[in-house]
């Protein structure tokens, strides 16, 4: 049983890291060659993982040689326009101009059920709001909507909004995270003022953020509310 758990842990710290080397692409974003060699490698990890039989190089080195394969393949891919096509396909117009293009939806196997449900899923519930739905390489559609539809911008109006930037962490579980506290030039005294501005302590805070307008938000952890 040690053995089995052991050769477990290690496989799945292996695969983990393959994965983690090989992008941060979400499973509806893969490419079908990505798709292909990640589920090769949930293969290969689980027959050595439960028989102590098969040595546990023979999921190790396939599931590198699958790595080096992802790799050479992403770099050719990068490179070449051809292979590009080949491998992962080209974006297909479902709708253009405002009509349902019939070919392309027999074409790519696409139901207008399927495709009023990605419509629903990008808060489109009128066909006739549409300019142009793309199917992309991935399987997703991207959506443009007729210009009298979308939603309006500042820049519409001529306004300029103020620089937002992004919103650091500065305390995450009553942890001070340091490096995000250089990146805005602030110190940890800092810091401590301005969460006892909430009258609670670094310790006690459940999350504390600054955003580029220098507003603080700053929320106490649960449990010290209801002991307080």
């Amino acid at each position: 049983m040690l053995v089995i758990f052991l050769r477990t842990i290690l496989l799945y710290i292996l695969v983990l890291v393959v994965m983690r080397l090989m992008g941060k692409r979400e499973i509806g974003q893969l490419q079908p060659f990505e798709l292909a060699i990640s589920i090769m490698i949930a293969d290969l990890a689980s027959i050595p993982m439960a028989d102590t039989g098969i040595p546990i190089s023979n999921g190790i080195v396939p599931i590198l040689g699958l790595l080096v394969m992802h790799l050479v393949i992403s770099m050719i891919n990068m490179k070449s326009m051809k292979v590009r096509g080949v491998l992962c396909g080209k974006p297909t117009i479902l709708i253009y101009r405002g009509r349902i293009d019939e070919k392309a939806l027999k074409k790519e196997r696409f139901t207008l059920n399927e495709l009023q449900e990605r419509l629903r899923g990008n808060n489109i519930v009128n066909l006739g709001d549409v300019e142009y739905a793309i199917l992309e390489t991935s399987g997703q559609v991207t959506i443009i909507q007729k210009p009298n539809k979308r939603t309006t911008t500042p820049e519409d109006f001529n306004i300029m909004p103020e620089y937002e930037g992004i919103p650091y962490d500065l305390i995450v579980d009553g942890k001070i995270m340091k490096e995000n506290l250089k990146q805005i030039n602030k110190d940890e005294e800092w810091l401590k003022k301005q969460v006892s501005k909430f009258h609670i302590d670094v310790a006690d805070a459940l999350i504390v953020t600054y955003d580029g307008k220098g507003q603080i938000f700053c929320q106490e952890k649960e449990n010290k509310k209801k002991g307080a």
